[in-house]
């Protein structure tokens, strides 16, 4: 299938920040670890190694295998956690929260980013395995955020009333939404397919933790992704050290704030502000913030309190029931997970990139950071659409006024651009200028108003007549402007809007068979596909 690539820079949709990080602008060395080159994965797997200890391994290999025991694993899944227990064995690791039928469709590119870095670093690197990894963010408690799709323009939402960890949540009412979607989808094959998979994650099973990773797995089991829920007192009593410095000695505090301040001389907009404690508190349908004041620690909304020493006894003894927070939730899986990359979106990068000096003061290795592949899928049929209109793949991505003043100058028969008239006339007043400023200097600003005026003439004549154009071919603007709304809805990224399950009605399993086939998730660009 056809496939083109741009420069992320060139889309308009990434931060300068992030664009200067692919860049590798020096000033930001300071705030990573690596960069994501194959050669620099040696170095990192050898700094992990010495710094990642046989007993976590048993402890992730343990509750994997719990985890996985009411889930049909694949041979290739079930091979991966096995690795997992061997010396020579990394992970590849993104993470996304629990979005209802996994959400915008870029769940997907995460996922597939991380499963292709590993089987690329596997033939670079033979005599190490690689296994990619989706954390489930079932700590989080932004219910808004995660209780619908889109579908078609229609907002699916999932109503609860629920409060605490979503990964607690239990799934009653989401049979209403199933029943939704069974007209919504329509009929055939690949509906019935997406009527399935919903209806055994959802009504099949008990909790939002369960639902996900049995969808997750039945999309990418065969690839052998390993699925991990981190909300498990086994593995946060691993943390336990960790989540004591923080308690007791607010270290990701200091250290944060004095990289946001460096962040910040380099005017990014930070996108974090670390806590003087940095965890929650998750108990019986809450999830609240652990807060310190003269001593006594206190669990916000609750009359939950304690002193020092009895904090690190119920710390102790119910490791579970402390949650981190996005400050210290990367330190957590970090320190689980004997982890060389983490691959997310451009937000989760800056985070990250706050994140380096806390990682040095906890001793753990900061793990090299990826942006996931980007894509924009089109048909077959809109692709010949948007050839015979001779509209190029990095049109589509300019703003809609932009997009259609282009369009009207290329379709025109009348050539409505005035750049050359107004360097013309600008090359005039140059000469006025200087004219003025030999005769007599009280003539520069009458010379400068002029100039001014006349420019704003021009330009706003080049408006009126690009407004008039746009009237006249009215028609053809209409059909190039529907094809960029068809693949940038509501003008936005199309990965951020569609939900898989609109690209699966059409494409069916060929959709993530094409995905896994032209994703390079070092090559960084962002990939316009043709299916």
């Amino acid at each position: 299938m056809p496939t083109d690539y741009l420069p992320f820079r060139e889309t308009n949709y990434f931060s300068k920040f992030i664009c200067d990080y692919l860049d590798q602008k020096p000033e930001l060395a300071q705030f990573y670890n690596r960069f994501p080159t194959l050669d620099d994965f040696k170095d990192q797997i050898e700094e992990k190694a010495s710094n990642y200890s046989d007993e976590n391994r048993k402890v992730l290999v343990k509750v994997l295998n719990e985890q996985y025991a009411h889930l049909k694993m694949s041979k290739a899944t079930l091979k991966h956690i096995d690795l997992l227990s061997k010396e020579n064995t990394f992970t590849i690791t993104t993470g996304h929260q629990l979005n209802l039928f996994t959400g915008p469709l870029y769940f997907l590119y995460k996922i597939i980013s991380a499963i292709n870095l590993a089987n690329q670093l596997k033939k670079t690197y033979p005599e190490y395995n690689f296994v990619p990894v989706y954390w489930m963010a079932s700590e989080d408690h932004d219910f808004d955020e995660i209780n619908y799709f889109n579908f078609k323009g229609k907002k699916i939402r999932w109503n609860s009333e629920q409060t605490g960890a979503v990964g607690h949540f239990n799934t009653n009412g989401l049979e209403e939404v199933f029943n939704v979607i069974t007209s919504e989808f329509g009929p055939g094959k690949n509906a019935d397919q997406l009527r399935e998979w919903f209806k055994e994650a959802y009504i099949n099973h008990d909790n939002l933790a369960d639902a996900t990773r049995y969808l997750a797995n039945q999309l990418f089991g065969e690839y052998g992704l390993v699925i991990i829920d981190a909300d498990h007192k086994d593995l946060k009593c691993l943390f336990i050290p960790q989540m004591t410095a923080e308690l007791l000695e607010n270290v990701a505090f200091k250290n944060v704030t004095d990289t946001n301040n460096s962040l910040e001389a380099l005017d990014l907009k930070i996108q974090v502000n670390p806590r003087e404690v940095n965890l929650f508190y998750i108990n019986s349908g809450i999830r609240e913030r652990i807060t310190v004041e003269d001593g006594v620690y206190s669990v916000l909304e609750t009359d939950i309190r304690w002193t020092e020493e009895e904090l690190k006894s119920h710390l102790q003894e119910y490791p579970e029931r402390f949650s981190p927070n996005v400050i210290m939730r990367p330190l957590y899986q970090e320190v689980i997970l004997p982890n060389l990359c983490y691959i997310g979106g451009g937000g989760e990068m800056i985070y990250w990139l706050q994140l380096k000096s806390n990682f040095k003061a906890n001793r753990v290795i900061f793990p090299i950071l990826l942006l996931r592949n980007s894509v924009l899928v089109k048909t077959q049929k809109q692709k010949e659409k948007l050839d015979k209109l001779e509209i190029l793949d990095k049109d589509l991505f300019l703003n809609r006024n932009t997009f259609i003043n282009k369009r009207v100058r290329k379709i025109s028969n009348i050539d409505i651009d005035f750049s050359e008239q107004i360097e013309h006339l600008e090359n005039q007043f140059i000469a006025l200028h200087q004219l003025a400023q030999q005769t007599d200097k009280s003539f520069l600003g009458a010379v400068k108003a002029q100039e001014v005026k006349q420019l704003k003439g021009l330009k706003h004549l080049e408006k009126r007549l690009l407004k008039a154009q746009k009237r006249k071919l009215a028609d053809q603007i209409e059909r190039c402007t529907d094809l960029q709304e068809q693949l940038f809805p509501n003008q936005s990224l199309q990965e951020r809007n569609l939900n898989f399950s609109e690209l699966y009605l059409e494409f069916g399993d060929e959709l993530v068979t094409e995905l896994m086939r032209v994703l390079e998730p070092l090559k960084g660009e962002f990939t316009v596909l043709t299916i």
